[in-house]
């Protein structure tokens, strides 16, 4: 950033916007590289007015058509840095751009530039062109080193072991400075002394706070998702793709997959079960959090929430019915004047270009709704198609849903309920199953095999329910996308659909 900052400055930029919250941390780089190349570094803000960062205050210009107005009389060889500028441009007072485009014109000639640092992307129509936008990442773990190191002197600790250090580091990864810092703090006065968990805990709320993503504390691992063999087997293939070992053979980092199938049947279970695969942290983007009502806003909040992924990775990020987020994309332009597309545009062009170690996991239940471009090889590593369970994996699923709800898998006769529970999604069989400790609680007795029987009879399951977009579904996926079960779908119902299809 430094770098970059300091080859702007001297190559004449008069105008920089700079996108982020760290204000301080900013300001602390800006005057090490106006230091570096020469120039005296100004900052302006309304409470304050214009202040000489070496010497102090200088001219009470609280009004933004002053601060603009006092450009001219700065020396040569100046950076003015206006904190929180965003929210008159915002406005889109016509004094206030007209002066700004007028000022920096004349900055140009001057060795001068003005620096517009805000936390999110506002550049009226009238600036576009005229100034230059960085984003600013969050800070590496140098930085974040940095900080460690001044709490462990502060709190007067001893230095950590090698392996506590990364931990922590790691567990710190993705939160500002300042949030950083007051992780640290907050683990000391807990534990007096520096735990990844305490770190990692302030950082699902920092994470929280932003409303686009959220950190998802999910101790699910593949044993406990019946059946979807192959699609285990291709995750745990790439179980080492995260680690050190992985870059010395000069692996290739994975994308991620899209799962599309029928609702129930484990989609968004296995992508929970991918992060405890890999060992790293699992978030989920919801899509609709996204959109915003000002302008720019939308397209800015995409570019954050990818930017807290990449500043967290490695990490997986759960997409869920991404179809259902992104399905008005094709419309956009006369719906919500192009925003819809310009995010999806964003969030396509990341995934077929990044490099960080984010392995996205979309799940998609509609894929007639699903955009084309979105399918295409690049995006995703591989894209599986999940059916109904067969009658051994609904074996399993009964085992794995009796016991986790605390009973004894060997006292009922699994076998039997999975031949009862043809044409039965994963989570149609978990809801059978807390019906019967429901009818069994009533009861005052354990539920048995005659308690879910009689529960049953009263189900209806979605392959009843949606046999068309069943048979759809399977029609569509043939040839097109790997099946994540190796064994054949021998189930009546399904050949009952097929048969009137």
């Amino acid at each position: 950033m430094r770098e970059h900052l300091a080859n702007y400055l001297r190559a004449g930029h008069a105008g920089l916007y700079l996108v982020s919250a760290e204000e301080q941390r900013i300001l602390a780089e800006l005057k090490a590289v106006a230091k570096e190349i020469g120039f005296r570094l100004y900052a302006w803000s309304v409470t304050d007015g214009l202040v000489d960062c070496n010497k102090g205050r200088i001219k009470d210009a609280t009004f933004p058509l002053d601060a603009l107005a006092a450009v001219q009389e700065l020396p040569e060889k100046s950076v003015l840095v206006l904190k929180d500028f965003h929210v008159f441009l915002e406005e889109r007072n016509a004094a206030v751009l007209r002066l700004l485009k007028d000022v920096l014109q004349v900055a140009k000639t001057n060795s001068k530039a003005l620096v517009v640092l805000a936390c999110r992307l506002c550049l009226p129509p009238e600036l576009e062109r005229e100034m230059t936008v960085m984003d600013i990442p969050l800070p590496s773990t140098r930085e974040l080193d940095i900080v460690l190191q001044g709490i462990l002197s502060s709190a007067k600790l001893p230095p950590l072991s090698e392996l506590q250090h990364e931990a922590v580091l790691e567990a710190a990864r993705g939160l500002t400075t300042i949030e950083a810092e007051n992780a640290f703090a907050l683990s000391v006065v807990e534990a007096k002394n520096l735990l990844p968990t305490v770190i990692a805990r302030q950082k699902a709320q920092a994470v929280k706070k932003s409303g686009l993503l959220e950190i998802v504390d999910s101790n699910l691992c593949l044993e406990d998702i019946g059946g979807l063999d192959l699609l285990k087997g291709w995750l745990v293939t790439r179980r080492e793709a995260f680690t050190h070992r992985a870059r010395v053979y000069e692996l290739p980092v994975p994308k991620g997959i899209l799962i599309l199938g029928i609702p129930g049947t484990g989609k968004s279970l296995t992508a929970k079960a991918a992060a405890s695969v890999f060992g790293v942290p699992l978030l989920r983007l919801d899509p609709g959090r996204l959109f915003g009502s000002l302008v720019g806003e939308s397209e800015g909040n995409i570019r954050s929430a990818i930017q807290i992924a990449e500043a967290i990775a490695p990490c997986v990020l759960l997409i869920d019915e991404i179809e259902k987020g992104f399905s008005g994309s094709k419309s956009s332009g006369s719906t919500d004047g192009g925003t819809s597309s310009r995010v999806f545009g964003s969030l396509l062009n990341w995934m077929q270009e990044k490099s960080a170690p984010v392995f996205v996991v979309a799940t998609a239940n509609d894929v007639q709704q699903l955009p084309p471009e979105l399918l295409r090889k690049g995006r995703f590593d591989e894209c599986f198609s999940v059916d109904l369970p067969t009658e051994e994996e609904r074996r399993n699923i009964w085992s794995i849903q009796i016991e986790k709800y605390g009973r004894n898998s060997k006292e009922f006769d699994c076998a039997a309920l999975a031949k009862t529970t043809d044409g039965f999604t994963g989570s149609e069989v978990e809801q059978a199953f807390i019906e019967a400790l429901f009818a069994g609680f009533a009861s005052h007795q354990e539920p048995n095999d005659l308690t879910i029987a009689q529960v049953l009879t009263d189900c209806i399951p979605l392959s009843q329910l949606m046999a068309e977009q069943i048979s759809s579904l399977r029609k569509w996926a043939k040839g097109r996308a790997r099946l994540a079960s190796a064994a054949p779908h021998e189930q009546k119902c399904a050949k009952r659909i097929d048969t009137d299809n």
